[in-house]
């Protein structure tokens, strides 16, 4: 059957079942019960359906929180695909519409049939398209980020783009507050940025991609985004939640925008965070963005100033990277990284991810390349089964990292 089965996690004073069949109702056909046959027969291909009610024990932090004591229990609901159109709009409204207005329900989960699954694309290169773009197997990505930009102008920007690329890393990002301006505008820093990398890639022999911040009006991204591959840019930086999944769907279709497109999770906390009600982090930060077409999915690491529960973090990688009809996603833990932290890093998401710094390429003491060459050595390390107390004594700049930082020392 062509449908989509949403979970929810449910708060109510009343009968969960009950709950849940008002529910499935009231986002399909209104009513049943009162409906003559001939209604009822007319209408049965488009009413939604509760599979599933798991009751769970009261929750005495949710019923402080609404104020008065609540039943609670995870629901499962299938809706119809024959009332809505083969588009996420169309599905996010159908399940949690009007119904996010509630207050008191969170979704968790969306499950698509297959036949659904083929109305999105999924990534166009994925993990295994982008390794290939770099030559780079067997290791985690290690990107790093544009930081203290506003104000600053082209020239300043490729400077720090060298050092960056002299350091090792793999990626660089546009930070996703830097949009289009004067003193260095979104075509000149593809430009400038190629040629930066194509001389360090002669010096060094090492390859390094740059995401530039795709922005603008909405209608307008299109064509920017065709003139960005049309000049060679190697990687579009989006802030999906400011726009839209449906967008990230359009620039990824494009036959025209042939690019790995980078989400970044801007706005996202404003759907997410709360455990009683909005969006889970995996359905959003993963499932959604992986099929909507994103190459790349950054989302706050379970160590870093603005942490996910790391139930919560894991998850996302799971979403990115299970087994699927889609390509692979890159998962991006992100935010207060530094070098100290990739065995926990590996540990917890394996080879498969990209280490993402800001802070902890840029505040190393040796500046970034300094810092770029501390998170290899760390990543090196790692994979050999070494301490980095140990590799530490063998380079300078981890040694000076790890002083600065400290360390996570975990088994792998």
């Amino acid at each position: 059957m062509s449908q989509v089965i949403a979970t929810y996690l449910l708060y109510d004073e009343a009968d969960l079942e009950k709950k849940a069949e008002k529910i499935a109702l009231g986002l399909t056909i209104g009513s049943w019960t009162e409906l003559p046959f001939l209604e009822k027969e007319q209408l049965r291909k488009h009413k939604g359906t509760v599979v599933h009610v798991q009751p769970f024990e009261e929750s005495e932090r949710a019923n402080q929180y609404f104020g008065k004591r609540l039943k609670r229990g995870m629901v499962k609901i299938a809706y119809p695909s024959a009332n809505f159109s083969a588009d996420l709009p169309a599905v996010l409204t159908t399940v949690f519409g009007k119904l996010s207005l509630d207050g008191a329900i969170k979704l968790i989960d969306l499950e698509f049939s297959d036949d659904l699954k083929k109305a999105f694309p999924g990534p166009r290169f994925g993990i295994k398209g982008i390794r290939a773009k770099l030559d780079v197997y067997g290791r985690p990505l290690l990107m790093s980020i544009f930081k203290g930009v506003i104000g600053r102008d082209l020239s300043y920007l490729s400077k720090q783009l060298r050092q960056q690329a002299l350091g090792g890393v793999d990626l660089v990002k546009d930070d996703e507050i830097l949009f289009e301006n004067e003193q260095a505008p979104f075509e000149k820093r593809i430009a400038e940025g190629k040629k930066v990398l194509q001389h360090v890639y002669e010096e060094t022999g090492h390859r390094t991609l740059y995401a530039v911040n795709l922005s603008g009006k909405t209608f307008e991204l299109k064509e920017k985004a065709k003139r960005a591959a049309e000049l060679g840019a190697d990687l579009l930086l989006f802030n999906v939640f400011a726009y839209g999944l449906d967008v990230l769907q359009e620039l990824r279709e494009d036959e025209e925008i042939s690019i790995p497109i980078m989400a970044h999770p801007a706005f996202s906390g404003a759907l997410t965070p709360s455990e009683f009600y909005g969006v889970s982090h995996p359905l959003l930060l993963g499932k959604l963005v992986r099929m909507a077409g994103a190459d790349f999915s950054l989302f706050p690491s379970p160590y870093g100033n603005v942490a996910l529960a790391k139930e919560e973090a894991n998850g996302i990688a799971y979403e990115l990277t299970k087994e699927d009809v889609f390509l692979q996603t890159f998962p991006v833990p992100s935010a207060g990284i530094h070098p100290g932290l990739v065995p926990l890093l590996i540990r917890d998401f394996g080879i498969d991810i990209v280490i993402n710094a800001g802070g902890g390429v840029h505040g190393h003491p040796e500046g970034a390349a300094g810092g770029g060459r501390a998170f290899s050595a760390a990543i090196a390390a790692v994979l050999a089964g070494k301490p980095l107390s140990e590799a530490a004594k063998e380079n300078h700049s981890l040694q000076k990292a790890m002083a600065l930082w400290g360390t996570q020392e975990v088994k792998v």
